[in-house]
């Protein structure tokens, strides 16, 4: 999948360089839409995949955004309120200064222990630009 997206928006991206065109613009900003939305598709469906989970968007905090190398990453933090050590399954939303979606990914952090918190790294699919700010779309304790 990140394949194919990646391909689109190289495509897109040659073709708008290559003519410069207006209609040429137009055409590559609707094609990274498209992958945008496909692949926040996929992270739906690998949300959807958890079976018996529970909402625990409450149990789950986003960092602030920075880059590692070419990618966008966010510090995410589960503590966990149970009284049992549980995993947590979560998708993990970039966006824009505008609110617009660039990048949805999905992040496990097992094993955290009851009362206890324990953070892993959301990474972008694909390179980020601009300012971004990193959001819990939904969390799933299981």
């Amino acid at each position: 999948m990140r394949a194919r997206v990646t391909g689109v928006v190289l495509a897109a991206s040659a073709l708008l360089a290559l003519t410069g065109c207006d209609a040429v613009s137009e055409k590559a900003g609707e094609v990274v839409s498209s992958a945008t939305a496909a692949v926040a598709s996929a992270a739906e469906e690998k949300m959807n995949e958890v079976k018996d989970g529970v909402n625990a968007t409450g149990d789950v905090k986003a960092g602030t955004t920075s880059t590692d190398g070419d990618r966008t990453i966010a510090e995410i933090t589960a503590t966990n309120p149970q009284d049992k050590t549980a995993d947590y399954t979560v998708m993990v939303n970039f966006r824009d200064d505008s609110g617009n979606l660039l990048d949805s990914v999905v992040l496990n952090i097992n094993g955290v222990e009851p009362g206890a918190s324990k953070s892993g790294t959301a990474r972008s699919n694909r390179t980020l630009t601009g300012a971004t700010t990193a959001e819990i779309a939904q969390a799933l304790r299981h």
